[in-house]
């Protein structure tokens, strides 16, 4: 089996990621810039259309979480600090992840030829999800990546992409201990 280089560095690239996502560091976006402009051509070559979309998608949202975290809160001088998701979004949330999974989908099978477009579509809506979730520094944003992960885990090795499958099994087991982690650090913060 040939090991595709971009499969390798881009890998490489989100353990540096998830490490700094770990630890609460803004560092984490200028990652989570670079290594999506690369996923992009990555996913494509495999056919996993959705997620090469989805990749723009992180790059340009990293963008929007480092100011984010780097300017803190509109209201308040203070940094952006780990908290719960407040309970008037979940509704709101819930209504996007379903309008995103359906829209994705229907993108993916009219003018993609995805031979997992369900699949590929469910983590990209869960993906923005997260992604925002995480960019507000809400604890619940490891919920959803569990989730994201052990899907992409899957979807990874039936497409051949070994050390990208390899990444996403440990993202599932990091982001358990991230929940822990951000709960600590949101604990000491008060």
């Amino acid at each position: 089996m040939i090991f595709d280089w971009l499969d390798i560095l881009t890998s490489i690239l989100g353990l540096v990621y998830i490490w700094l996502e770990y630890k609460a560091h803004i560092g984490l976006w200028i990652i989570g810039i670079i290594m999506p402009a690369l996923d992009v051509y990555l996913f494509y070559n495999h056919g996993l259309y959705g997620d090469a979309g989805m990749a723009v998608y992180y790059a340009l949202a990293a963008v929007y979480g480092y100011v984010v975290w780097k300017l803190g809160n509109r209201n308040v001088e203070a940094p952006l600090r780990i908290s719960h998701t407040p309970m008037r979004l979940y509704l709101p949330i819930v209504v996007f992840f379903f309008l995103a999974w359906g829209l994705t989908y229907y993108v993916l099978i009219t003018w993609t030829n995805s031979t997992v477009p369900v699949l590929d579509a469910f983590t990209n809506a869960l993906s923005f999800i997260g992604l925002w979730a995480l960019s507000r520094k809400y604890i619940e944003q490891w919920f959803f990546w569990i989730v994201v992960d052990v899907v992409c885990t899957i979807l990874y090795v039936q497409k051949g992409i070994p050390f990208k499958a390899g990444l996403y099994g440990l993202y599932v087991v990091i982001a358990v201990f991230g929940y822990f982690k951000w709960l600590k650090l949101m604990k000491d913060e008060k």
